[in-house]
């Protein structure tokens, strides 16, 4: 799959459910090279913005989109990589703060 075919594909699915790309398509597409990727390294599309510790179970929380994703946007707008985002977000309606990494220290360490 190319980076424009799951642009399209997740941007369908991922919409319907009130999740955004980021208007910035460059980063965007940066991004989705980047779970391609991961999908072609580890087999699963994990988090680019994370490190992976190429171990499915372990990392099933950052497997995109991760589990953090929705509390990220309810209070940020935004998602830890910034690649989903709210519409309000997008429209410049809210400010575009750092996000907080969620993920539990003790996940990151392997």
């Amino acid at each position: 799959m190319d980076v424009e075919e799951l642009y399209e594909n997740l941007k369908k699915i991922q919409e319907t459910k009130g999740y955004f790309f980021n208007k910035d398509k460059k980063m965007v597409f940066e991004l989705l090279k980047g779970l391609i990727e991961n999908k072609e390294r580890y087999g699963y599309m994990v988090c680019p913005c994370r490190l992976s510790s190429g171990e499915r179970e372990n990392d099933k929380d950052i497997i995109c989109p991760c589990i953090y994703r929705k509390p990220d946007i309810e209070e940020f707008g935004s998602c830890y990589c910034n690649l989903y985002v709210s519409n309000e977000w997008n429209e410049d309606k809210i400010p575009h703060v750092y996000v907080p990494e969620r993920r539990p220290a003790e996940k990151m360490l392997f």
